[in-house]
């Protein structure tokens, strides 16, 4: 398996580095042929070749089997006409990945904030109210005047309902449940779009139970009661806000694994952002990018018929969950460990089988 590795900005070279280890643990195990190829991100690549993505790394990750992308300064990119181009939104865009997949749970020996939950929102990640997403040319923020501000919302059937596929494909793994999360009873239009086509994707699965909750009703639920979700499918930043938050409860939002998928690429990433007030303190936590990847070796694996690469991936996951029982991890979960020995810990645990 071919990995395009980007470590970013920020703690994203810590991070990236530890998830290397346990990648190569991992590999070890169960016999994997990992090819990991490095390149730069970010500032680093902005210093070295005036962007910060360089237009070449997309025929790269095309012709690899993943990708991972350390997290980046992108509050800092502001104008593309310097090189300054998001570069997750450079891939998320350039690859089709559509469904951004990001699970949510609990651990033993990381005292929960609202109970013991299993969960995961299926995030669209290509249109919606994001303004570098939605628009063929230019940008979907208008200045009318210094005064008046325009935000432009793009949804369409189409990803839509692809969308939809995927949280029922998902969810015929799990639980068999699906609440599609939204803001009909004001986005009438554009959300009863997204509704329309869950209804029409479900209704293909007929084992599947699904509910639609409305998104500002959906945080109390969630903080309430998250065990009685199982799969979530919601638009671009419901999404983003709605998996942060489900990350948090599940003890931080270091714990966040997060997948971005398409058709026939995928991207391993970090939930979090760059932190970099913390970079290279030794003190950043690794698991969410640890565990971006784990889900990134399952994709590949189920995807090419390979069951040790789907094996691995949930080896990772759970030593994840064996070393933050054991209290072998860094402080923000409980543990007593740097970045470094964390990952050493988690490369230990996943040896030892």
């Amino acid at each position: 398996m071919k990995i395009l590795v980007l470590p970013g900005d920020g703690i994203g070279g810590e991070i990236t580095a530890a998830t290397v280890v346990a990648l190569e643990a991992a590999a070890g195990r169960f016999g994997l042929e990992l090819d990991l190829v490095h390149d730069v991100v970010g500032h680093e690549s902005h210093r070295q070749h005036g962007t910060t993505v360089r237009p070449e790394l997309l025929e790269i990750a095309r012709q690899a089997d993943g990708l991972i992308l350390g997290p980046t300064a992108s509050l800092d990119f502001r104008d593309e006409g310097k090189g300054e181009i998001n570069p997750s939104k450079f891939f998320r865009k350039g690859l089709d990945l559509f469904a951004n997949i990001r699970p949510s749970r609990t651990y033993d020996g990381l005292p929960g904030k609202v109970g013991t939950f299993d969960l995961v929102v299926v995030r669209e990640n290509t249109e919606g109210f994001y303004a570098d997403r939605n628009m063929e040319m230019g940008n979907g923020e208008i200045l009318v005047t210094p005064d008046v501000a325009i935000s432009l919302r793009r949804i369409t059937r189409a990803c839509c309902l692809r969308i939809a596929r995927a949280a029922c494909e998902l969810a015929m793994q799990r639980g068999r449940r699906v609440t599609a999360v939204h803001k009909a009873n004001v986005l009438k239009v554009c959300d009863g779009m997204f509704l329309d086509a869950c209804r029409e994707v479900v209704a293909e699965y007929p084992d599947i139970t699904l509910d639609y909750v409305i998104v500002d009703a959906m945080m109390a639920h969630v903080v309430r009661d998250p065990r009685r979700f199982d799969v979530i499918v919601t638009t671009n930043m419901f999404g983003d806000i709605l998996s942060d938050l489900t990350a948090e409860l599940s003890g931080s939002l270091g714990l966040g694994g997060s997948l971005n998928a398409g058709a026939e690429h995928a991207m391993a990433q970090a939930a979090h952002g760059s932190a970099p007030d913390i970079a290279g303190q030794d003190i950043a936590n690794p698991f969410s990018l640890v565990l971006s990847a784990a889900l990134l070796l399952s994709w590949h694996g189920r995807r090419a018929g390979k069951q040790s690469y789907v094996a691995a991936g949930a080896a990772i996951e759970a030593a994840v969950g064996t070393v933050i029982a054991s209290g072998q991890a860094t402080r923000d979960v409980g543990g007593r460990l740097g970045t470094r020995a964390t990952a050493e810990a988690l490369a230990a645990s996943l040896r030892a089988g």
